[in-house]
């Protein structure tokens, strides 16, 4: 099966849907089932050709993006990748009988896919970002008009279009009335780099961990007010803060000032090979984040087999179930991540068995393989058609 997609973003370090596409391309390497190339921009002002496996070609073309600013989205930057990459794919096409192509955006990606079917009758999967639904992200208000005509047909054109959480179908739905979208999560994790090892874990103290990076948007000084109080009630109590950002200094100051920084270990930037010892070592994962959308920190957490404590927000109740798989609480409430620690403290046999049912999740319906396997699933539909 030959697959052509198309991202305005790759690889990792530049955009979530580069996150997406490195972990399906280890998924997906030297799969003898399928071949796929991927287009996308140039970091330069040269054309460039990588392997990802003996069967992922990813072609990189320059399209005079402003240097330094790869992820930077301009309308005239999006519109010279759609045709570039029309006219480059074209030439492929003429190389490879392909099965299909999957276009990482309605806009601009969708718009090759769309090209592509008027020119060689090659159906196509549109999996949506937020910029590409009215009223969703804001990004592109100028010049939404003339985009969403363009969107419409692009969508009424597609085999299968998929959200990647419930909310962002819900006003995909709405923007396209009559249009049915799927859900595949773009979020996952990796079950064979993170798993439990009960081995690891001090049965002398109640170790508190927090994988995060450290800005206010996460909410870490919440948890350390919290501990203030853990930590006088029960004397076993540990914290583990792993990670940096611009208010360390500041936390590491309260954490002075509250007269608990011997309790707390500020580990400092793990590199991401190490840090699954920091879940294994741990009885809890806490991230009392002020953001909606789930960390993957929680989803790491969650493949450790260690029960989670995080902010209630919508996109992580897609995922978790309260007193199921986590203990919700509220944003900025410290008060709240007391009672809730607490609770596991007193019942550890209770954490123990979210735990075990995190890992089972996490390996069902979380990891990067299933997501992959959604897909591929697909793919073979298609290619039947």
């Amino acid at each position: 099966m030959k697959i052509l997609l198309f991202s305005y973003n790759f690889p990792v370090s530049v955009g979530e849907t580069g996150d997406v596409l490195y972990y399906l391309f280890r998924e997906y390497a030297d799969n003898s089932e399928l071949q796929i190339d991927l287009v996308t921009p140039s970091d330069d002002e040269k054309q460039h050709l990588f392997k990802f496996g003996d069967n992922i070609s990813i072609h990189k073309l320059p399209i005079i993006k402003k240097p330094g600013k790869i992820n930077f989205q301009t309308t005239g930057a999006m519109f010279r990748y759609a045709w570039e990459a029309y006219k480059f794919s074209r030439n492929l096409i003429r190389e490879n009988n392909y099965n299909l192509t999957h276009a990482f955006s309605a806009f601009p990606c969708g718009a090759i896919s769309y090209m592509l079917k008027w020119k060689s009758g090659l159906p196509y999967i549109i999996s949506l970002q937020k910029s590409d639904i009215q009223g969703y992200d804001n990004k592109f208000l100028a010049s939404h008009n003339f985009i969403r005509r363009i969107v419409k047909k692009i969508w009424n054109n597609a085999y299968f279009i998929f959200a990647n959480n419930q909310e962002l179908a819900q006003s995909a739905m709405e923007s396209q009335p009559g249009k049915e979208v799927g859900i595949i999560y773009d979020r996952g994790v990796d079950v064979h780099d993170f798993f439990p090892n009960a081995v690891k874990t001090n049965p002398d103290y109640f170790t508190i961990v927090c994988v995060s990076h450290i800005i206010p948007q996460k909410g870490v000084r919440f948890l350390i007010q919290a501990f203030k109080i853990i930590s006088g009630r029960y004397r076993q109590a540990r914290l583990v803060i792993a990670g940096d950002g611009n208010e360390r200094i500041s936390l590491e100051q309260l954490a002075q000032g509250l007269e608990i920084k011997d309790k707390i270990f500020f580990a400092g930037a793990i590199p991401h090979e190490n840090v699954t010892e920091y879940y294994q070592k741990a009885d809890v994962f806490v991230l009392p984040s002020l953001e909606d959308k789930i960390s993957n920190a929680v989803l790491e957490a969650l493949a450790c087999g260690l029960p989670v404590i995080t902010t209630d927000t919508k996109m992580t109740r897609e995922i978790i179930s309260d007193n199921e798989n986590c203990l919700f609480v509220k944003m900025k409430d410290s008060n709240d991540l007391i009672e809730k620690i607490e609770k596991l403290i007193l019942n550890r046999d209770f954490g123990r068995e979210i735990g075990k049912g995190n890992r089972i999740l996490a390996e069902q319906r979380l990891s990067w393989k299933v997501i992959a396997d959604n897909y591929l699933n697909n793919y073979r539909k298609i290619k039947k058609y």
